[in-house]
């Protein structure tokens, strides 16, 4: 339970971008291939309105539903903002937004800057990509966690025959630190996936809040997968100028070789995807578990309440959290 599992496929219309892509420095290999800022954030986006792979207890809704509710906006800094239903008691399901990219890529750099996104207990939010037909196209989870965890985790999540090489960070060349198993295949393996969790107890959640949050990169290219995080104070100058020079960045916080595990065999026209959902086979099944960093307490002692759905059904005031604010992402080849 602590590396979580797959969130499932959106059933949305898919296209791929036909502008060439514009060099955005000559000190960068990386082009511009896609952006989403300011107030046309929400341009290129399809709203997944399908029920919760994940048996979360949310309605996910559509664009006009969503800024009728008061879900979707950007807000007086310019920033896309998506939230969780407030309302104080349901009976069933919380509204909530699930947004994926009509832009497909096989390959490539994104580069996403937050600087807020959902936390509290019952909450699991999530932005990563997805390829078709999954999980043979595999599943490359960016952000991850659940409740008041501290530390995020990335996940691969794939077909059989991709694995982690070896648990050794510095083998790895990663910060963060391999959980759960090395073997990748989802269907083989309860789709535990490969996990790797950050040693950064402001890389999710509260600390990443409290820190005005910070820079997410996913690099996808012939030597494997990789993720990395920025803090606020710690963005790279390159990133900020919108020329990425990822060969300077240093350690990554996760990363999946190539040599196990062929990043353009086990994964292939992906689009980026935001979400947040609440329980479900994650965040439920930890309910009233503890010893991860954030919940060194369980939500279950905390609040009060003995599951997850209960709770969250008639508090809706602890949905404040429940928000993703996002300055820009830029998909780069």
């Amino acid at each position: 339970s602590s590396v979580g599992t797959s969130r499932g496929t959106a059933t949305s219309t898919k296209t791929t971008a036909t502008a060439s892509p514009t060099t955005t420095s000559p000190s960068s290999p990386w082009k511009v291939a896609a952006s989403f800022a300011g107030n046309n954030f929400f341009d290129g986006w399809d709203f997944f309105t399908g029920s919760d792979p994940t048996q979360g207890i949310v309605t996910y809704v559509d664009e006009n539903t969503a800024r009728s509710s008061g879900l979707l906006e950007i807000n007086s800094a310019g920033n896309a903002v998506m939230r969780v239903e407030t309302t104080p008691t349901v009976s069933a399901n919380r509204q909530s937004v699930r947004i994926t990219t009509q832009y497909q890529y096989t390959g490539g750099l994104l580069v996403m800057d937050s600087v807020h996104m959902p936390t509290g207990c019952g909450i699991w939010p999530a932005f990563w990509s997805n390829g078709p037909n999954w999980p043979a196209g595999g599943e490359i989870d960016i952000i991850e966690g659940v409740n008041d965890y501290t530390n995020n985790q990335a996940t691969i999540h794939t077909n059989v025959g991709c694995t982690i090489a070896s648990t050794s960070s510095a083998t790895l060349a990663i910060s963060g630190s391999v959980i759960g198993g090395t073997n990748c295949a989802a269907l083989t393996t309860g789709n535990q996936g490969c996990g790797i969790r950050s040693n950064s107890a402001t890389s999710y959640g509260p600390g990443f809040n409290a820190n005005n949050g910070g820079v997410y990169a996913m690099k996808w290219d012939s030597t494997g997968i990789a993720v990395y995080f920025f803090p606020r104070t710690s963005i790279p100058a390159d990133i900020t100028a919108g020329a990425p020079l990822p060969d300077t960045w240093g350690a990554a916080q996760a990363r999946w070789p190539a040599a196990s595990c062929a990043p353009f065999s086990f994964f292939n026209n992906h689009q980026a995807i935001f979400d947040t959902t609440l329980c479900g086979d994650w965040a439920a099944a930890v309910w009233s578990s503890t010893g991860i960093p954030g919940q060194e307490q369980s939500c279950a002692q905390r609040t009060g309440s003995a599951t997850c759905e209960a709770f969250v059904r008639a508090n809706g005031a602890s949905m404040a959290q429940a928000y993703w604010e996002i300055k820009n992402l830029t998909i780069y080849r």
